[in-house]
């Protein structure tokens, strides 16, 4: 997507929600919010935050705002992190962002835990002039599925859950989702097509383990017998895990799949399950989206 498609927002925090206790809801509100696009599913932004040393008005918003801002020196360098856009109220001139809240240990968990009413940021977001494919968006199934797997952690919750409000009714599928409390199971939206998988780790000793165990069950139910291919690792240590199968138009790579699966969250648990339904299950690689959010110990952008 072109730049030109795209636009830099300064906004304001109007309001600070606490949905759950690892799931906190900031609704944004200014009149040039109105120019916010809403190409709908996972759509995904980026919010600038402001640093001790970086205030927002030392964020590049030009033709080629990426490559200034790699250019600054890491202190001067205003902190980028990537989030879905949860809901847009364009006549209200608001939007809604949900963050997962945790212990601080950057600058964007910071904001998370500190931010009070009136405190600005920036979020690089389509404009309502934006048309055609949207290549932020990763949930780009078959026109035909029997069936949907939309499966992650708490940092894939909200996408999840905006998926799951704009499909129809008719659609059919399961979610598997780990999150860290009990508390957070309440967070996603219900659909009448959708089984839940919910559970709350037991710590971060058990982190993904109902994740992968959870997928790799709920697969022999969803995905028709077939052979396994060879999958291509990825090293998520030095790479990004990150595939959307599409053509080259932008539409999905297939017109008809028996399942169409859609993994997001700690890169090294989508490796895991993209290598069981690819490689153990036979699941078409066509049809399988797989994005590693982050990567424990590593901040992302």
């Amino acid at each position: 997507m072109s730049l030109a498609a795209l636009g830099f927002f300064r906004a304001p925090v109007a309001a600070i929600t606490d949905l759950t206790p690892s799931f906190r809801r900031f609704t944004f509100r200014d009149a040039c919010l109105a120019d916010y696009g809403d190409p709908g599913f996972d759509q995904r932004v980026k919010v600038i935050f402001p640093t001790a040393t970086a205030s927002l008005d030392d964020m590049p918003t030009g033709p080629d705002w990426y490559e200034q801002w790699r250019a600054l020196p890491e202190a001067a360098r205003p902190v980028m992190r990537t989030y879905t856009t949860r809901a847009v109220r364009a006549s209200a001139h608001e939007v809604d962002i949900d963050m997962v809240a945790h212990d601080v240990i950057g600058p964007a968990s910071a904001f998370i835990a500190d931010a009070q009413v009136g405190d600005e940021v920036l979020i690089l977001a389509p404009t309502t002039a934006h048309t055609g494919v949207s290549y932020g968006i990763d949930f780009v199934p078959p026109a035909e599925t029997d069936a949907i797997l939309l499966a992650g952690d708490e940092t894939a919750a909200p996408a999840i859950a905006v998926i799951l409000e704009q499909l129809p009714p008719e659609a059919r599928g399961t979610v598997v989702l780990e999150v860290p409390t009990e508390a957070d199971l309440a967070y996603l939206p219900r659909h009448p097509g959708f089984d839940l998988v919910l559970a709350a780790r037991d710590g971060e000793a058990q982190r993904h383990a109902h994740l992968v165990t959870a997928v790799e069950a709920v697969a022999e139910s969803l995905a028709p017998a077939g052979i396994g291919a060879e999958v291509e690792e990825v090293d998520v240590d030095t790479d990004i895990l990150w595939e959307v199968p599409r053509t080259a138009k932008g539409g999905a790579a297939l017109k008809r799949a028996p399942l169409y699966a859609w993994l997001a969250g700690e890169a090294s648990a989508i490796k895991t399950l993209r290598r069981h339904l690819v490689g153990t299950v036979g699941v078409d690689r066509r049809a399988v989206a797989f994005m590693g959010y982050w990567r424990v110990g590593r901040s992302e952008t």
